[in-house]
């Protein structure tokens, strides 16, 4: 008993002197405090010291304009192209028809680019078709297209029983046929979908090559994926200005003897859709290539 009441009262005496201590040392810190903040401590002395010293001066003279064209005039007679002749609306320098057939067949030599000379090179800028107009806004784009943006209805009789474009009015519908899925690109993907992870994300960027008016890659767009369609500058002339038009990323192009200007596994899924392209030709060098 005598025990417990001695470790009571030592329990008592240093909650008390703690208490005392904590106290104090707020008193200490209080009164520190007051007397910096009036002015006369040492330590405030020092930072008006450093403030003063460090002062920054506003130059009268300051110039923010840029120096890099100091001693050189700058060219005010810059030259201004005119618009091309109403002719060359679909005017492309590298893959003109009629000079493409003057280069060889093989491996597709004459469907690729083969710019002018500069004796040949026009120097005026390419019109816009007569009455153009803003293109439609995704996803409306993805079905509709202004005719008066690509004027051309071969493709909607050429292509009329696969689908790929019906002429409405004043505007191209695109039902979302392909040359091998007429019914449309949904049905065709989904039937892709059971035999490839296209749902899952592994499957985030596609090659569609001779893309036709780029459906395939229009539907994928839904599904997160990323499709770059390329077609040749062929008979279906128009086909690559449709996929733009309804604003899906392509391009004029073939597989042949230039290498696609794509980094090598840029693309987790290589797409033809009867394209015809030989495979297995030139010991698979356009399959290694895709």
């Amino acid at each position: 008993m005598r025990g417990s009441k001695m470790n009571s009262r030592t329990r008592r005496t240093r909650s008390s002197m703690l208490i005392i201590i904590v106290v104090g040392l707020c008193c200490f810190f209080y009164v520190l405090g007051a007397w910096q903040k009036s002015g006369t401590g040492r330590g405030d002395s020092i930072a008006l010291k450093i403030m003063k010293e460090t002062d920054c001066i506003i130059l009268p003279n300051l110039s923010f304009e840029t120096h890099h064209n100091r001693g050189r005039s700058l060219d005010t007679n810059a030259k201004v192209f005119e618009p091309c002749d109403a002719q060359y609306t679909d005017y492309t320098p590298c893959q003109d028809g009629d000079r493409a057939m003057t280069f060889s067949r093989e491996n597709m030599v004459y469907r690729e680019r083969h710019c002018p000379s500069e004796k040949e090179k026009m120097h005026c800028l390419v019109p816009a078709p007569k009455g153009y107009v803003t293109p439609f806004p995704w996803p409306k784009s993805r079905d509709y297209v202004p005719y008066a943006n690509v004027p051309y209805k071969s493709l909607t009789i050429e292509k009329a029983v696969q689908n790929w474009v019906q002429f409405e009015g004043d505007v191209f519908k695109f039902p979302g046929g392909g040359t091998m899925f007429p019914q449309g690109a949904d049905a065709y993907i989904d039937e892709l979908a059971s035999v490839i992870p296209i749902v899952d994300g592994t499957i985030r960027t596609a090659l569609d090559t001779g893309c036709g008016v780029a459906s395939w890659g229009a539907y994928l767009l839904q599904r997160n994926v990323l499709t770059m369609s390329f077609a040749p500058r062929d008979s279906h002339e128009a086909q690559i200005q449709f996929a733009l038009e309804r604003g899906v990323p392509a391009v004029i192009g073939v597989l042949g003897t230039i290498k696609l200007p794509y980094p090598s596994r840029a693309f987790d899924m290589a797409h033809c859709s009867r394209c015809l392209i030989p495979w297995t030709s030139n010991e698979g060098m356009y399959m290694m290539e895709v």
